[in-house]
């Protein structure tokens, strides 16, 4: 079972990677994260920021995959929680926007069974995607502009 979910987190990873995948908005079932998160321009500057939280909840340790402002692919202590502050600059970043997303790893469930770990993602204190507390096999990933 690990080495299915490590291989389906390494396939969902090169999916991201090669830029594979639908522009088709947020992965979530929550109506109001459907709404468009509204930018915080900076005073004067032009730049556009958004405080992007990346959010994985259970006990013990797994691995997680993300997509901020780099990639990175680590073993975490849940509940584990990573804030950072996008800035876009340029007309181009502005325009065409960045992807944020989450592949937790397996916990185990109460039976001894693994499975996904929860995720939510959060954009200026907004949820705009989640797996349904881990219910869902898919990734959190949200298209930020």
């Amino acid at each position: 079972m690990r080495k299915i979910i490590t291989g389906t987190a390494l396939v969902l990873t090169a999916a991201l990677l090669t830029g594979c995948g639908s522009d088709d908005g947020p992965r979530t079932d929550d109506k109001s994260a459907n709404a468009s998160v509204k930018p915080k321009p900076d005073s004067g500057s032009g730049e556009v920021k958004h405080e992007v939280t990346l959010e994985v909840f259970g006990h013990g340790t797994s691995q997680v995959y993300y997509n901020l402002n780099t990639n990175k692919f680590e073993k975490v202590k849940l509940p584990w929680k990573k804030t950072e502050t996008i800035t876009f600059t340029t007309d181009a970043e502005k325009r065409t926007g960045t992807t944020v997303s989450v592949v937790p790893g397996s916990v185990y469930k109460a039976d001894g069974t693994l499975r996904a770990a929860a995720c939510v993602i959060t954009v200026d204190g907004k949820k705009v995607a989640d797996n349904k507390g881990g219910k869902s096999d898919k990734m959190c990933k949200y298209d930020l502009k």
